[in-house]
């Protein structure tokens, strides 16, 4: 067996999810079947990204995985005492391991190290991989592409970052000209610019009815940043929008979404203050994750936001702040909340007005004054469900 001293954090983290999802199964053993679903179900990790490069199915290839682990394999079952034990095909490919990372000339033995050791032993996790037109030539050969530096200390290389995974970055957007134009919301950019500039206590959070145009005035701070039309406490800052849906999306397993929302963290926190986060719908990833012996969300975000590590803009409705957020104290004091309210049908014409040149140009129409009045007076008459500006559009 190798010393484990030698291999990075997430190869570590790897193989205690492999022990894990053996447990959870109640099998005796670990084996490469394993150590691969855990390699695979660690998104950040480099083996994702190989997978990806090589336009694998890994929804399809974990389901594989978790079918073939269920399975039943005969007199297999855990002892009361929670003892496992390493099958020889796992032990040999910890072993090769390490002459992986050998001859990729790298210090420590990360994920991709292990992910290529299970092509050089025969076992159930190779066969499966076959099936998937997955072999060792074309897997080193996307990892070389991918490996632009050695992995010199314990932990996974910077470039695969989660936060390109799961957010947009607003700032770059804005640059690029692809966002709407924002008008009448001076106010509440003035308001959120304000509390981002304070030194502690520096989370704005816009509460408004859905259609206001909360996301708008995100996308307003963003345009002001890229044009450093801002202090100078908030300049060479770039404003990311986490995507809330791609978070959540697929984590079947308990800690998968808290891993994914870890790794954001760090990243942020790591970035000294250059990243303030947009989450708009802030209060479903409150509360998302929780199970018996696992923490939520906001008990992840608070530490953090308390200590300013973390800035973060949310977005949500009313009703959502007062049932997910303000029923928690100590949520309530790490966000400063900034009313969105519906503007008034002037200011609604407004903004259609501002709006108008990039529609005509998407739809190859012309779009006359007299129809955005009417758009705004008929929806304020009719459509009583709904709020301005969005009714409007």
């Amino acid at each position: 067996m190798p010393q484990f001293n030698n291999f990075t954090t997430k190869a570590k983290e790897g193989i205690r999810k492999a022990h894990e999802i053996a447990v959870e199964r109640g099998q005796n053993h670990v084996n490469p079947l394993h150590l691969l679903t855990a390699l695979i179900l660690q998104e950040e990790s480099m083996v994702f990204s190989i997978l990806e490069k090589l336009d694998v199915d890994t929804m399809l290839l974990t389901d594989t995985l978790l079918d073939e682990l269920e399975a039943p394999e005969g007199a297999s079952v855990l002892s009361p005492s929670y003892q496992l034990y390493l099958t020889p095909e796992l032990a040999q490919v910890l072993e090769g391991s390490s002459k992986v990372a050998s001859h990729f000339g790298d210090q420590f033995v990360s994920t991709e190290h292990l992910f290529i050791s299970i092509f050089d032993y025969q076992s159930q996790a190779r066969e499966i991989m076959a099936r998937f037109k997955l072999d060792k030539n074309s897997v080193t050969q996307v990892l070389q592409e991918l490996k632009h530096s050695k992995v010199s200390e314990a932990g996974q290389p910077k470039r695969f970052r989660a936060l390109a995974k799961y957010t947009r970055n607003l700032t770059d957007m804005a640059k690029e000209n692809k966002l709407d134009p924002v008008i009448g919301r001076d106010t509440e950019i003035t308001r959120v610019i304000q509390i981002l500039s304070r030194r502690t206590k520096n989370n704005p959070i816009l509460i408004g009815e859905a259609g206001v145009g909360k996301t708008a005035i995100a996308e307003g701070l963003a345009q002001r940043m890229a044009t450093n039309d801002i202090p100078e406490s908030l300049k060479n800052k770039e404003l990311m929008s986490l995507d809330v849906g791609l978070l959540l999306a697929g984590t079947k397993y308990r800690g998968e979404f808290e891993e994914r929302l870890k790794s954001i963290m760090k990243e942020v926190e790591k970035s000294e203050g250059e990243v303030i986060l947009f989450i708009d719908e802030i209060h479903t990833i409150v509360g998302a994750g929780a199970a018996e012996g696992s923490m939520d969300a906001s008990n992840m975000l608070k530490p953090a936001l308390a200590r300013g590590d973390l800035r973060a803009i949310g977005a949500t409705t009313l009703k959502e702040y007062q049932k997910h957020i303000e029923r928690d104290p100590a949520l309530t004091r790490r966000f400063q909340p900034v009313h969105v309210l519906e503007p008034s049908i002037e200011d609604a014409v407004a903004i259609l007005r501002g709006l108008r040149e990039k529609y005509e140009l998407y739809h190859g129409v012309r779009i006359t004054d007299d129809a955005i009045v009417s758009a705004v007076n008929l929806s304020s008459r009719y459509i009583t469900d709904r709020f301005l500006p969005d009714k409007a559009v």
